[in-house]
């Protein structure tokens, strides 16, 4: 008999982990053992993990270089990363909107006090954006700060646990879909004929919870947040938010980019999934599970 388990206890051990990227942590194809190794590691299911385990339940790669920072300057880089980075990493360097989880990441693993991360954060590489904006001491803090985390990381025993489907399949999906139509106010923005249509059939399990309450990771990727800054002329600039924090707003893309002061303009910002993060406050522990039974039923 499987073991039921809550969402909120199956969100902090693995969804973070689901589709965001884990291409360098993936195995590589079998084939013949290396020259001078007897019988390869992976078929002796050594190395880097068993294939057939769920990514976010093997372990990272750890760090070459053991490092530590003043708890200053990782503070700001955690302030800085949140604006700048947040976004697609999620806060904490886990993952989120399409960005990989860093504290698994092997180029983060290699780094050496930012020989590697920080020139990768002014080019940008791929959909990342280069951030030349930002200066010398900021991203000194953001390397600090991404240590900081992998460190954290390392020093929990073993990978993330493992969720199988069966465990969360607790819900009643005719409440999931009176709370959809009614209460939960999903059917505004939502149709199981729709948008949500096969929805049970292309995710499952941990994966299907991320894209009901975390829309913004994933495949495909929701519509990003649009701003429109009025300028004190009166002028008026509509754009891809590209970041914000306490003091600025940065709109637009690549060398479109603009930076604004916010006590200088005045702006308003669409986001197209901010019912979904007001919902994360709505949610007891029994709608999600009801929500996600119903969608389960969505083939």
């Amino acid at each position: 008999m499987k073991q039921t388990i809550p969402l909120t206890v199956a969100l902090a051990l693995g969804v973070g982990a689901i589709g965001l990227g884990f291409a360098q942590d993936a195995a590589p194809p079998a084939g013949p053992p290396a020259k001078g190794v007897k019988g390869g590691a992976r078929a002796q299911g050594k190395g880097r993990g068993n294939p057939a385990q769920s990514p976010a339940s093997r372990p990272g790669p750890q760090t070459a270089t053991p490092q530590t920072y003043p708890a200053e300057q990782i503070q700001t880089g955690a302030q800085t990363f949140t604006a700048q980075c947040g976004f697609c990493h999620g806060r904490d360097t886990a993952g989120g909107e399409g960005g990989p989880d860093l504290t698994r990441s092997e180029l983060v693993a290699q780094d050496v006090r930012g020989d590697k991360i920080a020139p990768l954060i002014r080019s940008g590489r791929g959909s990342m954006p280069g951030f030349s904006d930002l200066t010398d001491a900021q991203i000194s803090a953001i390397v600090a700060f991404i240590h900081d985390q992998k460190t954290k990381s390392e020093s929990q025993e073993g990978g993330r646990q493992a969720v199988d489907p069966a465990q969360l399949s607790t819900g009643n999906a005719d409440a999931g879909r009176a709370y959809f139509n009614g209460a939960g106010g999903c059917s505004a923005c939502h149709s199981a004929t729709g948008d949500l249509e096969g929805i049970g059939r292309r995710y499952q399990g941990l994966a299907l919870i991320q894209r009901m309450l975390y829309p913004t990771a994933g495949r495909p990727a929701p519509p990003r947040p649009k701003a429109t800054v009025t300028l004190a002329t009166g002028e008026t600039v509509t754009g891809p938010l590209a970041s914000q924090d306490e003091f600025s707003i940065t709109v637009g893309e690549g060398d479109a980019r603009k930076s604004y002061d916010k006590n200088a303009v005045k702006y308003k910002i669409d986001d197209p999934m901010s019912a979904h993060f007001d919902q994360l406050g709505k949610y007891t522990d029994a709608d999600m599970h009801n929500v996600y039974a119903y969608l389960s039923t969505l083939k």
